[in-house]
């Protein structure tokens, strides 16, 4: 029960956010692209090699593919964050759970970045950088409206939390 208190701090005081569920769809694509090439050149390779190891191995990509479908899948509804008054809580993980929690004071930079997929989705993802690089947290798949808000907020509050530091 400890451990549960420990990974969800005040969970009735605290308006968790969700990402976007497109960031399903591009991680899944993402699985579908290496299966797919992990199939073909194994499909290729019987051409040159007369036995059943390349079907044996393209069968084993495809099942690896489904699990690491599922996964994904689960992974990415565990993404969640809250904006308090003096902190932003990032908690992920849906096999291994991890919360992060990082002070506005602390906060040296804040990155906004879209890969082309995401881009594509209309989705981005924040970076929080602080003075330890360990303690970086990011939340990936914001719709971009939602990224830019949250850059500049977090910005906004970093500046105003660090001056007196």
């Amino acid at each position: 029960m400890t451990q549960a208190i420990a990974l969800d701090p005040s969970p009735d005081t605290i308006a968790w956010r969700k990402v976007s569920g497109h960031l399903i769809v591009i991680e899944e694509l993402q699985v579908l692209a290496s299966t797919v090439v992990v199939v073909a050149a194994n499909l290729t390779a019987l051409l040159f090699i007369h036995n059943r190891l390349p079907l044996l191995v393209a069968a084993v990509a495809v099942v690896i593919a489904l699990v690491t479908a599922f996964v994904v899948a689960r992974s990415v509804r565990s993404w969640r964050y809250a904006e308090r008054d003096d902190d932003l809580l990032v908690r992920h993980g849906w096999f291994v759970r991890k919360l992060s929690i990082v002070p506005y004071a602390r906060m040296q930079f804040v990155d906004v970045t879209a890969g082309p997929l995401e881009r594509m989705f209309g989705l981005a993802t924040v970076t929080m950088h602080t003075a330890a690089a360990a303690s970086d947290a990011r939340i990936p798949g914001l719709p971009t409206l939602e990224a830019a808000r949250l850059r500049d907020r977090l910005s906004s509050l970093g500046d105003t939390r660090s001056e007196g530091l």
